[in-house]
């Protein structure tokens, strides 16, 4: 049986999109989720419009700011994971090792949105989201050490 993900093909550079797409996600669902409260024609004024809703549940709004913040985190890590994947395969580092890397990166931005959004309306899952921030950094660090080692 073949496996789902034949990792002996280079999939190091289409995780780059995904990884946008993953950080757009929450924003997607912040959008959704506020209603009337977004503004799709200005959208940096959904914070302001929910603070004045008294129709949401403060858990609601809650969510939906997390949800706001996770995706700005996302969009603020990207750059330097796809500045991490070029010097990878630049290198030419084995397909398996950055295939690895990209996936595990993307694996820590699915648990970190999950754990941001949706868990953290208990504050004990706090550590979890760091953890996972921590360990996507640790991904991206691993490809430029990985890189530069091979160079």
């Amino acid at each position: 049986m073949a496996p789902f993900l034949d990792l002996s093909s280079n999939w190091s550079l289409h995780s780059v999109p995904a990884a946008f797409v993953l950080a757009l996600l929450p924003n997607f669902y912040a959008s959704i989720a506020a209603g009337k409260n977004y503004d799709l024609a200005n959208p940096r004024k959904t914070e302001e419009h929910l603070a004045k809703d008294t129709t949401l549940s403060k858990q609601q709004v809650n969510r939906i700011l997390r949800a706001k913040a996770a995706a700005n985190n996302g969009l603020e890590t990207i750059g330097l994971y796809a500045a991490g994947v070029v010097p990878a395969n630049a290198a030419k580092l084995p397909v398996k090792t950055v295939n690895k890397l990209s996936l595990f990166y993307l694996g820590t931005r699915v648990v970190y949105n999950i754990v941001y959004v949706f868990l953290q309306d208990n504050r004990k899952f706090a550590p979890v989201r760091s953890l996972a921030w921590m360990a996507g950094l640790g991904a991206i660090f691993s490809l430029f050490i990985k890189a530069g080692n091979a160079l």
